[in-house]
């Protein structure tokens, strides 16, 4: 029996060779620089952040030299897969606005003419290259089964050896074709393992654009290509397709970094152009003095939905990824003001080689810079779009109360210095609840200097009596204020009564602190006069009769 005729009894339903996919998936018509990159993961379970970092990486390597920026779903451990895993993917790089050139939109849908982009998809391609390779002498049938391989472990941990399948623990790999044949024809489960050429002892040095040199033992191990249910394993299916798909460049997690060895000996055996590799270090975490990977378990900030559920603007999350990217971004987003993030070039050089600390603090001060610079109608809308998905009875009120809302995220906004009260969209109710008539009851009061009750109605009698204007700017509301003060025995001049406390009642600012926490409850807002123009007098007095 030949080889091919042994390739064909193997995988007797595979529709093409490998010239077939090699004609399918030409050469891309790019630039000379252009950088082909993927982002590539899993649907085992919640979109990790670490996912969207890179994507936004990916994203401005491929954009800034004219290349192409894919998003490729690896499917293939289903096992594992959740439910509804493919579509939270997709719609995580939707909600951050990170755009994939090439990709599923949805289960069913996709653009590029490399695909499919779902490995699972793209079954029959990896079983024509196993065949190409079960012709060529470079993968066997291997019917080891897990017992047996427990066995071989525990036999490799007494002797004190290195775990895994090679040379003489190698059991299937001479297997000559009649025995092959025949557990076959018994119904033996089986995969398909490399037939590695390589050999343990000899070193070699692998050039990374983030680590610089790396020196690994060639691989000798027998890795599974195929699993017994015809899907690939991430080491076959990656090389297959970045080598059709044209990658230029693998940006990854450096915890692929030990697999190097294994994967460049899949290009080289299979004669395929070997890509440029960046391990890009993990973004960590300070615990107890010590730095960690962001763990799925245990941070809440590993799962990009809870960036999306908190409300943190989309912006300002990109921007933080720009800082972590690189570390000179900072400074340049410094110096060009005026410039969009994504002229900024993110460059491997400049990446974190041990992996930057997830910084929660600069992430919401980006957020609070950022929403600052929004117009209230902006605010509003974002705010909107939040709250419909989050918490939709404080969407149905701000709906109905557009115009009040609009102004009241107004104050102090258009101003050289505008109040930065908030970094995310699920922060605003807290800090503006007490604008909204319904929301106003069973309310607890922030008195401050002045809390005789019968003392704090006369003030606020007597201001809406006497001094009350709703069309007072803010210089002559707090002339007013000053003139209310006057009345009543407080000192209307803060010099004043620094000088002589004795001979007043209290001062200006205890007064006016009054008035706040009578419509609002707290003695923290933003500017008092705004806030009681948009409130209105018949709304002021019924908070003050409920005093």
């Amino acid at each position: 029996m030949t080889r091919k005729e042994y390739a064909d009894f193997l995988l007797p339903n595979v529709m093409h060779d490998v010239e077939y996919y090699e004609s399918k998936y030409p050469e891309r018509n790019l630039p000379k620089d252009a950088i082909v990159v993927r982002v590539a993961p899993s649907p085992t379970g919640f979109v990790h952040f670490g996912t969207i970092f890179q994507g936004k990486v990916n994203e401005n390597l491929a954009k800034n030299s004219q290349g192409v920026f894919m998003l490729r779903i690896e499917d293939t451990d289903q096992k594992r897969e959740v439910e509804n895993g493919i579509e939270e993917i997709m719609e995580a790089f939707k909600h951050f606005e990170i755009v994939y050139n090439e990709g599923p939109i949805s289960k069913s849908e996709e653009k590029g003419e490399y695909g499919p982009y779902i490995q699972s998809q793209r079954k029959d391609i990896y079983q024509a290259y196993i065949k190409y390779m079960i012709e060529q002498d470079m993968v066997y049938p291997s019917f080891t089964t897990a017992e047996e391989l427990e066995t071989l472990r525990k036999e490799q941990e007494k002797r004190k050896e290195r775990i895994g399948y090679y040379g003489r623990y190698a059991i299937d790999r001479n297997l000559t074709m009649e025995e092959v044949i025949e557990k076959v024809k018994n119904k033996e489960e089986y995969v398909f393992r490399l037939k590695s050429p390589g050999h343990f002892s000899n070193k070699r040095v692998f050039e990374d654009l983030v680590k610089g040199e790396v020196e690994f033992p060639e691989n000798d191990i027998d890795y599974i290509l195929l699993k017994s249910d015809g899907l690939p394993t991430y080491h076959f299916a990656h090389v297959i397709d970045d080598h059709l798909m044209h990658t230029t460049h693998i940006t990854r997690g450096d915890e692929w970094l030990s697999s190097l060895p294994l994967h460049i000996q899949l290009f080289e055996m299979l004669k395929f152009p070997i890509p440029k590799f960046a391990h890009i270090a993990p973004i960590m975490k300070e615990e107890n003095g010590k730095r960690r990977k962001i763990s799925k378990r245990k941070d809440p900030e590993a799962n990009v939905f809870e960036f999306k559920k908190r409300g943190f603007p989309i912006v300002a999350v990109k921007e933080y990824l720009m800082t972590v990217a690189n570390s000179n971004f900072e400074e340049w987003s410094f110096e060009n003001p005026d410039k969009d993030m994504d002229e900024f070039i993110i460059t491997f050089d400049k990446m974190n080689v041990s992996g930057a600390l997830f910084d929660m603090e600069k992430l919401l001060n980006l957020s609070k810079n950022y929403l600052s610079t929004l117009t209230a109608e902006e605010v509003y809308e974002n705010l909107l779009l939040w709250a419909k998905e989050f918490d939709p009875d404080f969407a149905t009120l701000i709906t109905e109360e557009k115009d009040r809302t609009i102004k009241t995220l107004d104050i102090e906004r258009n101003t050289a210095k505008p109040r930065k009260d908030f970094a995310l969209y699920s922060e605003i109710k807290d800090n503006v609840w007490y604008m909204y008539e319904s929301l106003f009851k069973d309310v607890t009061y922030d008195w401050q200097k002045i809390t005789d009750i019968e003392e704090i109605k006369k003030i606020l009698q007597v201001y809406m009596t006497k001094y009350y204007d709703k069309n007072d700017d803010n210089d002559a509301w707090f002339d007013k204020v000053k003139q209310l003060c006057e009345e009543l025995g407080y000192a209307a001049n803060m010099k004043d009564y620094k000088k002589n406390p004795e001979q007043y009642k209290g001062n200006v600012a205890d007064v006016s602190t009054v008035i706040r926490v009578a419509v609002t409850s707290s003695s923290q807002t933003p500017n008092l006069c705004d806030i009681l123009k948009i409130l209105g007098k018949e709304e002021i007095e019924r908070r003050i009769n409920m005093l």
